[in-house]
């Protein structure tokens, strides 16, 4: 079980942070699901828990969206002094490096690199998951299919309209 948590640790880190924009937020959520899914899943066979994995953290992700819905429409309703200060805040720039690094610049490591983040955080959300499980993660259309929950069908075209999408944003920066 350890090990199975290793291996998905660094990755499910990843598709938070490109769902959330936010290191903190992403660790919250990642850890989330790993409680949840040891609490839930863990007596599952082996071959299912990937899966069962990252439709936790799908789930968490998604919940994440809903609370911040809530969240902008509550502080919009206040005024403009609570929820501007906090999304000015919130932005790279702001964001304090525990390492003492640039944060802007410790984000991008290359032009190209940089580019394929930003146009991976713009796909709408099914398109992300769908692309971030299936390449990232190399899951099966069936697998992908239980951890998004929903028809392979769906997965196919969620990835599809992904990798066209992708495909569009990043021609300038090659092959």
């Amino acid at each position: 079980m350890d090990e199975f948590l290793a291996s998905v640790e660094k990755r499910a880190l990843r598709m938070a942070e490109f769902a959330t924009g936010f290191e903190e937020d992403a660790l919250d959520l990642v850890q989330e699901a790993m409680m949840a899914w040891v609490r839930r899943y863990s007596h599952k066979p082996e071959e299912e828990w990937r899966p069962l994995f990252f439709r936790i953290l799908q789930n968490k992700i998604r919940d994440w969206y809903r609370r911040q819905a809530v969240k902008r429409r509550v502080f919009g309703l206040v005024g403009g002094w609570f929820g501007k200060e906090d999304e000015e805040s919130r932005t790279v720039e702001a964001l304090p490096d525990p390492k003492g690094r640039d944060p802007a610049s410790h984000l991008q490591n290359s032009d190209s690199g940089a580019a394929l983040d930003s146009a991976i955080r713009e796909l709408p959300l099914r398109q992300r998951e769908a692309f971030l499980l299936r390449a990232w993660e190399e899951m099966s259309v069936a697998d992908t299919a239980r951890a998004m929950e929903c028809s392979e069908g769906s997965v196919k075209t969620h990835y599809s309209r992904a990798l066209a999408a992708l495909r569009e944003r990043l021609k300038e920066h090659g092959p």
